[in-house]
């Protein structure tokens, strides 16, 4: 029978299935001609609902054999659990009865373990009585120094030891007094191990005092032939180490991998070792025996030790501080030493610049002292000694070389200065002062390849040239001392030169003077000795000597050594002037042909200045001068009054004309323009004299 509940359910579902159809047939009702299709309707929805109760029918069948299923799983778990129920009630059977089984056996168990105990007795018995004869011989074996056969003994006395107190713990652990009667009884076998231990300890102590005797033998033979008390001989400790590393890896041939005997014997060296190195770093050392020592300290750490050695594991052969202290009294000897040998360097230099004979050129023919090789020379094996030590250590010496460099410039200057002042108070001594003053002029050039030579070898990074950035330029004073040599040697042609400076714009000269044709061979005679200097100061010194000659030849007008009579005197004087100005110009440029440019512009300073004389319409000399101003502005006043005065037809008007014009419109000098009158003195008088 349904529950109630149920009943209303499959009523309110009737109820509600009536509605829907009745909806459905209403929708598909709608028209009349829809009639004519109930047929095709009613079959319709009877194979719909044909269908829904098939898959229906399949669902429910479905469901049942699902509950068939199971019911009979349950069944057979039923049956099963009945059965194990049984098994259980026969194992608590067959337990109880077992137990009373081996409450009858406790006997025999008591008798089994006596007799274990009996059997390991018997088995111990041999070892027990042998014992002192096994002692015997181990003793004997030790002293013997057969190590490896005293330490097999040793072992076999321990494991019967330790065999019999198990044994005697196991049966009876509470016997304190048989535990400590096995304990005397083998009391002798500790005295075996610390002896086994100590000859052990000597055999590796000796391997190692072997190695550190034959570093005092090879130091003893350093201090018998150097005569020195703390000779350090950096490759004898590397010898010595590549020595130790082999036998410690024989050694370690011999015992067990977990002996792990390298390490433990590398430790031992590394600390002998770094004691030694202590006392050596607190003696008074030189550089060279503090390179070596810190060049030592790198040894246990090379990377030609692994993979035997972890070298990154090893502590420093000397500490930190040590080290710092060492780098420290290197660098202050190191300066000392440097600062001695620069001094050195230049007094045989300056012994070499009063020989008879010429100084030595170069490949290229340019002459040269020794001084610049031997000083770099110096500075290199100090930079490749400090590179093996630490780059840190190869910069600051790379500094320390470039300070004391421009330091010792300083003083190569003073000493130049004062050989040339020594030559000018005896200009026949030296003999080769010329040849040697260009040599001096030379060494610049090479002092400076030198230095970028050496920064560039030494300084990799780009943080390290910063640091030689920050040191004094020395280009400033090279180029001091070479331009004060170069000067000295225009000073030693003009003083030569002086005399037939002194005939120009004279009456002498006027009437056919030699004077420029004999400064032309004496300039091109002393340029001859020039050719061997190097070319950019050779250019230089070319230039100036242009520039003063022109400059004397000006002041040979400006100090009105003539005044021309006659127009036939001024075009005489100008021509003249015209070509010793062409001649100058021809002999310029034959000094400066391989400057690839032309070097004779002065020289038209001269023909500019002879036209002002040559003109014959004074009406037009203000229109020359006014040219002449514009071409160099640098002209002065009293430079236009001795040009008028040189030409000696000016009247006192005229002049006055001509200055006060040109005084009202001042001339602006071109960028390039050098001035050439601004150093040429007129002689006191002054315009308004030389108006009157």
């Amino acid at each position: 029978d349904c529950h109630p509940a149920c009943l209303f359910t499959m009523k309110e579902t009737d109820r509600e299935a009536v509605a829907t159809a009745v909806q459905r047939v209403a929708g598909m009702l709608q028209r009349p001609d829809q009639l004519d299709k109930v047929e095709q309707y009613r079959r319709r929805e009877a194979r719909k609902k044909a269908s829904v109760e098939a898959r229906l029918k399949a669902a429910i069948q479905s469901q049942l054999d699902g509950v068939r299923t199971g019911l009979s799983q349950l069944h057979n778990a039923l049956n099963d659990v009945k059965d194990i129920q049984r098994s259980l009630a026969d194992v608590s059977k067959d337990w109880r009865q077992s137990i009373n089984t081996i409450e009858s056996l406790k006997d025999v168990k008591d008798a089994v373990v006596r007799h274990s105990q009996l059997a390991a007795a018997v088995e111990n018995l041999k070892n027990i009585f042998s014992v002192p004869e096994i002692v015997r011989e181990t003793q004997d074996l030790i002293e013997q120094g057969a190590l490896l056969e005293a330490h097999r003994k040793l072992m076999d006395l321990e494991c019967s030891r330790d065999g019999l107190m198990y044994e005697q713990y196991r049966t009876d652990s509470g016997n304190t007094r048989d535990m400590t009667l096995i304990h005397g009884y083998f009391g002798s076998t500790q005295g075996l191990s610390d002896e086994l231990a100590k000859q052990l300890w000597m055999v590796l102590q000796r391997s190692l005092v072997t190695v550190l005797r034959i570093i005092e033998r090879e130091e003893k033979i350093d201090r018998a032939h150097t005569g020195s008390q703390k000779k350090l001989e950096g490759e004898d400790v590397r010898s010595t180490s590549w020595t130790t590393r082999r036998h410690k890896t024989l050694m370690a041939q011999c015992f067990p991998p977990q002996y792990d005997i390298f390490r433990r014997l590398l430790g031992m060296y590394h600390q002998a070792l770094s004691s030694r190195m202590q006392e050596l770093a607190s003696e008074d050392l030189e550089a060279n025996e503090i390179v070596s020592l810190l060049t030592c300290t790198e040894m246990m750490g090379n990377v030609d030790l692994a993979p035997e050695v972890d070298v990154i594991a090893l502590e420093p052969l000397l500490s930190p501080n040590v080290v710092s202290e060492l780098l420290d009294t290197y660098m202050s000897t190191l300066t000392s030493n440097i600062i001695a040998w620069l001094r050195k360097a230049l007094e045989t230099d300056k012994k070499d610049w009063v020989k008879e004979t010429e100084p030595e050129a170069d490949q290229d023919g340019y002459y040269q002292t020794t001084l610049p090789a031997i000083v770099f020379q110096m500075f290199e094996q100090n930079l490749q000694v400090a590179a093996q030590i630490s780059e840190d250590l190869k910069t600051k010496v790379l500094v320390l070389c470039l300070q004391q460099m421009s330091s010792f410039l300083s003083r190569y200057r003073d000493e130049t200065q004062l050989y040339k002042e020594d030559h000018l108070r005896d200009r026949q001594n030296p003999p080769c002062y010329v040849q040697y003053m260009v040599a001096i002029i030379n060494n610049c050039q090479t002092f400076r390849e030198s230095v970028v030579s050496l920064k560039r070898k030494y300084l990799k990074s780009s943080g390290e040239e910063d640091v030689s950035l920050s040191q004094p330029s020395m280009d400033g004073v090279l180029d001091a001392i070479a331009d004060e040599g170069c000067r000295s040697l225009l000073e030693e042609v003009f003083l030569d030169l002086e005399q037939h400076l002194s005939e120009l714009m004279t009456r002498k000269w006027l009437l056919g003077s030699n004077a420029v044709d004999t400064i032309c061979v004496t300039v091109e005679d002393y340029f001859n000795d020039f050719a061997k200097i190097k070319k950019p100061y050779k250019k230089r010194m070319t230039a100036e000597a242009q520039r003063r000659v022109v400059v004397e030849y000006l002041r040979a007008v400006m100090q009105k050594r003539i005044s021309f009579r006659s127009p036939e005197e001024r075009k005489e004087g100008a021509d003249r002037m015209v070509r010793e100005a062409e001649q100058l110009r021809f002999l310029f440029r034959k000094l400066a042909s391989g400057f690839g440019e032309d070097a004779a512009g002065y020289c038209d300073t001269i023909t500019a200045v002879a036209e002002v004389i040559k003109l014959t319409d004074p009406s037009l000399l203000y229109l020359e001068v006014s040219t002449l101003v514009s071409k160099y502005p640098d002209i002065r006043d009293d430079h236009i009054g001795a040009l008028l005065a040189v030409r000696g037809d000016a009247s006192r008007d005229m002049k006055q004309t001509i200055i006060e014009s040109l005084e009202q419109g001042p001339t602006q000098a071109s960028p390039n323009y050098v001035p050439i009158f601004r150093e040429i003195m007129v002689p006191s008088l002054n315009v308004a004299k030389l108006l009157k």
